[in-house]
């Protein structure tokens, strides 16, 4: 059964269906707007588009897989400004003739993804078109605390990340090579394992500045350092090369330091913290921070690998 078939109002019906609720969640799909709730009265919004043939491809991952990556793009970026994540808007624009179970699935990875933080999705559109495309937008609250911004890092602070750096590069690399395994490097770039919770407990352990490491950790805290307006050093030997990662980048002819350094879509934290902040397990120090000038730096020196992700180059 296609879209087409289904019809827009049979389709939102079969997908709405399948989503879940949450604390949060006061009023969902079915009215004019969705009604959430902000005990801080104040709300994190973020928003991300996938577009077919861009950002995913239908014969590397499926609807479940797809739903999943959508969700957490969003999510992550609450996170990254120190916010638990409550709602998701979600906006399907499909050619009439996907498949209503693809629809289905989709919904079913989006509300799994979101039930991982007590979020859930709480309405959005739908429309067709050529190019099937998935618009998200993440809402979330920020409890008694001020966000976590970009322009925040001083010189002296350190520079810690949480989470997978490179895993979900490599997976990207080995799929485009025509391969499916290692299986640890494909699986991470279809579901990325955002730290979530460690962006509001970062924000309690008083971080300078926060991001979302989307579009690859050099690229990223570039943003940081020029917010800032400080420069930052990274350390190239602080991050460990798991097995898998190196057998595959020598298979692939690749520097797996190019995925750690310059890859996007595992969606780790990345912030700055005082110096003597005690941070838990979980975060690894990996550079740190010193005066304007120079951008961000690799032991030192400009880094000449890939700049990291640019959708217009």
């Amino acid at each position: 059964m296609t879209v087409a078939n289904t019809g827009e109002f049979g389709l939102i019906a079969r997908v709405t269906a399948r989503l879940g609720t949450g604390p949060a969640c006061l009023l969902g799909p079915g009215d004019d707007a969705a009604v959430v709730a902000a005990p801080s009265g104040r709300v994190a919004a973020s928003t991300d588009v996938l577009v077919e043939g861009r950002h995913f491809r239908r014969d590397w991952s499926s609807a479940r897989d797809v739903g999943h990556r959508a969700a957490a793009a969003n999510l992550a970026d609450i996170a990254a400004m120190g916010g638990v994540p409550t709602a998701l808007l979600v906006a399907l624009c499909t050619p009439p003739n996907l498949e209503v179970r693809w629809a289905e699935e989709l919904a079913d990875g989006l509300a799994a993804e979101a039930a991982k933080v007590g979020a859930c999705v709480v309405g959005g559109d739908m429309s067709a078109s050529p190019t099937l495309t998935i618009a998200v937008t993440a809402l979330g609250d920020l409890g008694d605390r001020a966000p976590v911004v970009r322009s925040g890092a001083r010189p002296g602070d350190v520079v810690a990340v949480n989470g997978r750096l490179g895993y979900a590069a490599g997976g990207y690399t080995v799929l485009t090579r025509g391969f499916r395994t290692p299986k640890l490097l494909v699986e991470a770039f279809r579901r990325p394992e955002v730290p979530y919770a460690a962006g509001p407990e970062a924000a309690r352990l008083g971080a300078t500045s926060m991001i979302d490491v989307s579009d690859g950790l050099v690229a990223d805290l570039g943003h940081i350092a020029n917010a800032s307006q400080v420069g930052i050093d990274v350390k190239r030997e602080a991050f460990a090369v798991p097995d898998q990662m190196r057998n595959a980048a020598a298979a692939l002819g690749v520097d797996p330091y190019q995925w750690i350094l310059a890859g996007g879509d595992d969606h780790a934290l990345a912030a700055t913290f005082p110096r003597d902040v005690a941070l838990p397990a979980g975060w690894a120090i990996v550079g740190t921070v010193g005066e304007a000038g120079g951008g961000v730096t690799v032991n030192g020196r400009p880094y000449r690998g890939a700049g990291g992700w640019d959708h217009f180059k």
